[in-house]
Protein backbone atom coordinates (compact mmCIF):
# COMPACT_ATOMS: atom_id res chain seq x y z
CA UNK A 1 0.00 0.00 0.00
CA UNK A 2 1.58 3.22 -0.97
CA UNK A 3 1.66 6.41 1.35
CA UNK A 4 -0.56 7.99 -0.76
CA UNK A 5 -3.01 5.67 -0.67
CA UNK A 6 -2.80 5.31 3.46
CA UNK A 7 -3.12 8.53 3.37
CA UNK A 8 -6.86 8.78 1.50
CA UNK A 9 -7.74 6.03 3.35
CA UNK A 10 -7.13 7.76 6.92
CA UNK A 11 -8.61 11.12 5.74
CA UNK A 12 -11.63 9.22 4.74
CA UNK A 13 -11.60 7.56 7.95
CA UNK A 14 -10.93 10.69 10.25
CA UNK A 15 -14.38 12.01 9.95
CA UNK A 16 -17.20 10.48 12.26
CA UNK A 17 -19.85 10.66 9.86
CA UNK A 18 -17.92 8.08 7.50
CA UNK A 19 -17.00 6.13 10.06
CA UNK A 20 -20.43 5.44 11.09
CA UNK A 21 -21.49 4.73 7.39
CA UNK A 22 -18.80 2.26 7.54
CA UNK A 23 -20.11 0.81 10.86
CA UNK A 24 -23.79 0.53 8.78
CA UNK A 25 -22.15 -0.94 5.64
CA UNK A 26 -20.11 -3.54 7.75
CA UNK A 27 -23.87 -5.32 8.42
CA UNK A 28 -24.68 -5.14 4.43
CA UNK A 29 -24.95 -3.10 1.51
CA UNK A 30 -28.00 -0.59 1.50
CA UNK A 31 -28.86 2.44 -0.19
CA UNK A 32 -27.60 5.72 -0.37
CA UNK A 33 -31.76 6.67 1.34
CA UNK A 34 -31.22 4.36 4.37
CA UNK A 35 -27.55 5.60 5.07
CA UNK A 36 -28.86 9.12 4.81
CA UNK A 37 -31.84 8.64 7.19
CA UNK A 38 -29.91 8.69 10.79
CA UNK A 39 -27.89 11.77 9.50
CA UNK A 40 -29.13 15.00 10.50
CA UNK A 41 -28.22 15.85 6.80
CA UNK A 42 -29.16 16.02 2.94
CA UNK A 43 -29.00 12.93 0.88
CA UNK A 44 -26.47 15.15 -1.08
CA UNK A 45 -24.50 15.83 1.86
CA UNK A 46 -24.42 11.82 2.12
CA UNK A 47 -23.65 11.43 -1.28
CA UNK A 48 -20.22 13.53 -0.90
CA UNK A 49 -19.22 11.43 2.10
CA UNK A 50 -20.06 8.55 -0.17
CA UNK A 51 -17.35 9.54 -2.80
CA UNK A 52 -14.73 10.26 -0.36
CA UNK A 53 -15.04 6.20 1.05
CA UNK A 54 -15.56 5.19 -2.60
CA UNK A 55 -12.43 7.29 -3.64
CA UNK A 56 -10.36 5.39 -0.53
CA UNK A 57 -11.58 2.18 -1.81
CA UNK A 58 -13.37 1.15 1.68
CA UNK A 59 -17.15 0.94 -0.49
CA UNK A 60 -18.37 0.19 -3.80
CA UNK A 61 -21.59 1.32 -5.17
CA UNK A 62 -23.51 -0.39 -8.00
CA UNK A 63 -26.40 -0.01 -9.46
CA UNK A 64 -29.41 -2.86 -9.95
CA UNK A 65 -32.39 -0.86 -11.95
CA UNK A 66 -33.70 2.08 -9.59
CA UNK A 67 -31.86 1.00 -6.70
CA UNK A 68 -28.14 1.95 -6.11
CA UNK A 69 -26.43 -0.10 -3.04
CA UNK A 70 -23.50 0.91 -1.35
CA UNK A 71 -21.24 -2.16 0.05
CA UNK A 72 -17.98 -2.35 2.35
CA UNK A 73 -14.77 -2.85 1.56
CA UNK A 74 -12.63 -3.83 3.83
CA UNK A 75 -9.39 -4.70 2.45
CA UNK A 76 -7.58 -0.58 3.34
CA UNK A 77 -9.11 -1.20 6.71
CA UNK A 78 -6.61 -4.47 6.64
CA UNK A 79 -4.08 -2.65 5.55
CA UNK A 80 -4.32 -0.16 7.68
CA UNK A 81 -4.28 -2.64 10.92
CA UNK A 82 -1.42 -3.57 9.68
CA UNK A 83 -0.08 -0.14 9.31
CA UNK A 84 -1.12 0.18 12.75
CA UNK A 85 0.45 -3.24 13.74
CA UNK A 86 3.53 -1.85 13.96
CA UNK A 87 3.45 0.62 16.55
CA UNK A 88 1.22 -1.37 18.66
CA UNK A 89 4.13 -3.87 18.33
CA UNK A 90 6.82 -0.78 19.65
CA UNK A 91 3.77 -0.03 22.40
CA UNK A 92 4.10 -2.91 23.75
CA UNK A 93 7.69 -3.73 23.65
CA UNK A 94 8.17 -0.11 25.64
CA UNK A 95 5.75 -1.25 28.51
CA UNK A 96 7.64 -4.11 28.24
CA UNK A 97 10.61 -2.49 29.13
CA UNK A 98 8.70 -0.04 31.45
CA UNK A 99 7.63 -3.37 33.86
CA UNK A 100 10.48 -4.60 33.81
CA UNK A 101 12.18 -1.14 35.15
CA UNK A 102 9.33 -0.89 37.64
CA UNK A 103 10.19 -4.66 39.09
CA UNK A 104 13.72 -3.28 39.30
CA UNK A 105 13.00 -0.92 41.00
CA UNK A 106 10.88 -2.96 43.23
CA UNK A 107 13.32 -5.53 44.18
CA UNK A 108 15.92 -2.78 45.16
CA UNK A 109 13.70 -1.00 46.98
CA UNK A 110 12.42 -4.47 48.94
CA UNK A 111 16.30 -5.13 48.92
CA UNK A 112 16.69 -1.65 51.13
CA UNK A 113 14.15 -2.12 53.41
CA UNK A 114 11.60 0.75 52.04
CA UNK A 115 8.15 -0.38 52.37
CA UNK A 116 5.81 1.03 49.94
CA UNK A 117 3.22 3.80 50.96
CA UNK A 118 -0.15 2.88 50.13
Amino acid sequence: MSSDHLSTTFAALADPTRRAILARLASGETSVTELAAPFEMTTPAVTKHLKVLERAGLITRSRQAQWRPCQLNATPLHEVADFIEQYRQFWEQSFDRLDSYLQTLKKKEKKNGRKNKK
